[in-house]
């Protein structure tokens, strides 16, 4: 056994490594991105009354709260797909560093996805908002689910992010690289915040 074995076996080796909680470059920008989501909902909805959170636009659009309320409802039914493809991936030992680049899939979604909004594109039933909730419930929901996707992230870090595929809880069928994947979650909340601010700007909204 060479001395810098013996050293570490010793417990004494004092080379500068990456700490437990460092996070790949690009795990890193999406943790950001959804710390900054959340703060941004905050922004939003905190000047806010009652009224005003519950108010639409229009019949059949959906008020600021409904809008929320559909990223907490698509965070929830996402994050089990995101648990089975990060569970597979360490399974199969899809380890590897970046950059990551999307998959096609991946990239004509989360391009679609990105506001401002040049598709109209009609959530499924089980990803519409929940009739009747309250603000405070929506707003911890939202504020919780960011937590837990940037979990998720520390758990994908050091995979390889473009082998490693995940599913959409949209279509079994669509399944695009855990990097999209990702991308694709910040992409739409970004997205219906966007909406919930031309909801603000709306004529008619209550003042």
């Amino acid at each position: 056994m060479n001395r810098a074995r013996i050293i570490r076996a010793c417990g004494v080796y004092n080379e500068p490594v990456a700490g437990p909680l460092a996070l790949a470059p690009e795990v890193d920008e999406y943790k950001q991105q959804f710390e900054r989501l959340a703060e941004q909902a905050d922004a939003l909805v905190s000047p806010l009354n009652e009224e005003q959170f519950i108010w639409r636009p229009a019949a059949g659009s959906w008020s600021i709260a409904e809008c929320l309320d559909h990223l907490n409802v698509t965070a929830r039914l996402y994050l089990p797909q995101l648990d089975e493809g990060i569970a597979e991936a360490i399974r199969r030992g899809l380890y590897g560093e970046g950059p990551f680049t999307h998959d096609l899939v991946g990239r004509f979604l989360v391009r679609t996805m990105e506001p401002p909004a040049r598709i109209n594109l009609k959530a499924p039933s089980s990803f519409q908002p929940a009739v009747q909730r309250s603000r405070s419930e929506i707003m911890a929901a939202f504020r919780a689910y960011q937590v837990q996707f940037i979990d998720r992230l520390r758990q994908a870090s050091g995979l390889d992010l473009r082998r490693a595929k995940v599913h959409s809880p949209a279509s079994s069928w669509i399944r695009m690289s855990l990097n999209s994947g990702f991308a694709l979650m910040a992409a739409h909340e970004r997205r219906h915040l966007w909406q919930a601010r031309r909801v603000i700007a709306a004529t008619g909204f209550p003042h």
